[in-house]
């Protein structure tokens, strides 16, 4: 993530990206590519209190809070969804909670992605958003009155 860049210009990056391809198996391929290039965690982070609930496949996020940012760390074990992580990472990661709460993922419809999504793999986006939100709520909880 580029710390200079605010979350609404990630986003129009992302899409700008999506619509260099002309149809859905390049998106598919590009995702897969973003899935393998995914740092992810390491064995120990997988661990079941780090799972997202609500996946078909298994998906592990960390988040820690620096200087009021909140920066995510995630893996999975399906390719696709690693993609998907990837580029909720791309845009929620760095960012402060305010941030992360103020921005819906709409970015996904408007590359087109969420209707083409299979209903499992919709409901475990939606998972992934809710624990991101979850992670961004406590950490403004935590923050010191300003």
């Amino acid at each position: 993530m580029n710390e200079n860049e605010t979350i609404n210009e990630t986003i129009a990056g992302i899409v700008d990206e999506f619509s260099l391809f002309d149809g859905w198996m390049e998106r598919y391929e590009y995702i897969i590519e973003l899935g393998r290039a995914l740092p992810g965690l390491p064995a120990p982070a997988k661990t079941e209190g780090s799972r997202v609930k609500g996946c078909q496949s298994q998906v592990w996020f960390q988040a820690r809070e620096e200087n009021g940012r909140v920066y995510f760390e995630a893996d999975s074990d399906a390719l696709i969804v690693r993609g998907l992580v990837a580029l909720l990472l791309r845009v929620y990661s760095g960012r402060t909670p305010a941030e992360i709460l103020a921005t819906p993922p709409d970015f996904f419809e408007e590359i087109e992605l969420g209707s083409h999504l299979t209903g499992n793999r919709a409901n475990g986006l939606h998972a992934m958003v809710k624990h991101i939100q979850g992670y961004a709520r406590s950490f403004q909880e935590k923050a010191p009155a300003g």
